[in-house]
C-alpha cells in the first residue's frame, strides 16, 4: 500500500466535494484525508502517485506534490473518508 500526499488549491466545500468525487471513483484508493485549511490531500491505497496526481488535477484545481517542508506546519483535524 502506498500513500500519496498532494497540495490542492481548494477554497470551499465545493472544491472538497470535487476532489472527493474523483477519488471515490478511482480504482485502488482505500481511504483519503482532505484538509481544506492546509489544502492537503492524503490518499492511501494500491495507487500510483502519478495516477493520483492526474486524477485530482482533472478537477481543475491547482495540484502539486506536497513538499515535505510544508508538512512541518501545525497539525489540524482532517476529515477521513473510507472508500468501499
Amino acid at each position: 500500500m502506498s500513500t500519496v500526499v498532494l497540495k490542492v488549491g481548494m477554497s470551499c466545500q465545493g472544491c472538497v466535494g470535487a476532489v472527493k468525487r474523483v477519488l471515490g471513483k478511482m480504482e485502488g484508493v482505500e481511504s483519503f484525508d482532505i484538509d481544506i485549511d492546509q489544502q492537503k490531500v492524503t490518499v492511501k491505497g494500491n495507487v500510483q502517485p502519478d495516477a493520483v496526481f492526474q486524477t485530482v488535477a482533472k478537477t481543475g484545481k491547482k495540484t502539486e506534490y506536497w513538499d515535505s517542508a510544508a508538512g512541518a506546519a501545525e497539525s489540524k483535524p482532517t476529515e477521513t473518508v473510507a472508500v468501499a
